[in-house]
């Protein structure tokens, strides 16, 4: 079954700094250990192409991993759950998570969070469950500059409010989180932060998108990525410093994210 919009993405893990080839995970059935993971959202994950930088931070770990997207530029998750693309991206594979992440200004807004986000949230989580996967939600990053229109003046009011968003819904749903807005803001926090944003203030440069990898290696593997030899574009020191932010913010206190 082929899908124009689903980016399907096999990859092995044999040792820290990659191989050639990459068989991915095989026939479902066929005892062999891996991990299928399915990420639905929009732009904050296509751009940069988030699930293939995961799946080769995976690959550096020594984990096979099947990673897929469905991801259209502003897609919503209502969107998402009103689409056949989306239901049928679901059910293709014996995904073990599927991803969940919301428009970046959604999730900010109570009104926004209660007559769309939420709902949308319920619905696919139960078409998730009903498939034999896992719902995991992907808490972003604020906008640089935040969204004054809607009363959030700056990048740190936004980030509360999204992490208000999220952490709600995944308390109702029972469902766990990667908390990639909380390793964004810590990495912010450091005396020399990376820059983070594209020069939209929105979109995530390779290093955001590392960040996010990073994040969802810990979250899924329960693992720290300290160490890892892939790096992306980033530079060892870079990477390093990236990795060590993002098994902090994940594996401090998995149960704070539902791990």
């Amino acid at each position: 079954m082929t899908l124009p919009r689903l980016l399907i993405l096999c990859v092995l893990a044999l040792t820290q700094a990659g191989c050639a080839g990459n068989p991915g995970c095989g026939s479902p059935g066929d005892g062999t250990t891996c991990t299928r993971v399915l990420f639905i959202g929009d732009s904050y994950t296509s751009v940069n192409d988030l699930p293939t930088v995961f799946a080769d931070l995976a690959w550096s770990g020594g984990h096979r991993v099947d990673a897929g997207m469905d991801a259209p530029g502003g897609d919503t998750l209502t969107e998402h759950a009103a689409d056949p693309a989306t239901a049928a991206a679901i059910a293709l594979e014996q995904w073990n998570i599927v991803v969940l992440q919301e428009q970046s200004q959604r999730p900010s807004n109570e009104q926004l969070r209660q007559t769309q986000m939420y709902p949308a949230v319920r619905q696919l989580d139960t078409a998730i469950r009903a498939d034999g996967a896992q719902p995991m939600y992907f808490l972003g990053w604020a906008r640089r500059d935040g969204w004054p229109e809607a009363g959030l003046p700056d990048y740190a009011s936004m980030q509360s409010a999204i992490d208000d968003g999220y952490l709600t819904i995944a308390t109702e749903e029972h469902a766990a989180v990667a908390p990639v807005g909380y390793a964004w803001a810590a990495l912010l926090g450091q005396d020399s932060p990376s820059d983070l944003w594209q020069a939209d203030g929105i979109h995530p440069t390779t290093t955001g998108t590392y960040l996010a990898a990073c994040v969802f290696y810990a979250a899924i593997f329960k693992q720290s990525p300290e160490g890892l030899g892939y790096h992306a574009d980033l530079s060892d020191d870079a990477a390093a410093r990236v990795q060590n932010v993002a098994a902090t913010a994940v594996l401090a206190d998995p149960r704070e994210w539902g791990l």
